[in-house]
């Protein structure tokens, strides 16, 4: 492949990544309750932290550095779910409910029959 289309697909990964992560953000921001926004933390950022790294990996070539972003690579794979998991689990455990929407919250404002 010749380093033209090397350093497109790079770019494209770097920018796919940027943009899936401030989603990301957006969504901790704009999300009703805990269980939603560690969703959007858990599933967002770590797609994002791997494109991202993807991108960078393509973009150094064949070097020592490519080798330690893959580490960082398995080390998010592996620590990423875990700790979102746990968190999750934490806060059932302690009793934190989800959000539920209420019957006068529902479109146009009537309740349920």
């Amino acid at each position: 492949m010749s380093a033209f289309w090397i350093e497109l697909l790079s770019d494209a990964l770097l920018l796919l990544g940027g943009l899936l992560a401030v989603i990301s953000g957006l969504g901790i921001v704009r999300l009703p309750d805990f269980y939603s926004r560690l969703h959007a933390a858990g599933i967002g950022d770590t797609l994002a932290a791997w494109l991202i790294l993807g991108g960078l990996m393509l973009k150094s070539g064949l070097t020592l550095v490519t080798v330690k972003l893959l580490f960082i690579v398995f080390f998010l794979i592996f620590t990423s779910p875990t700790s979102t998991h746990a968190l999750v689990k934490a806060a059932h455990r302690f009793g934190l409910k989800p959000w539920m929407r209420r019957p006068a919250e529902d479109e146009g404002g009537n309740q349920p029959s």
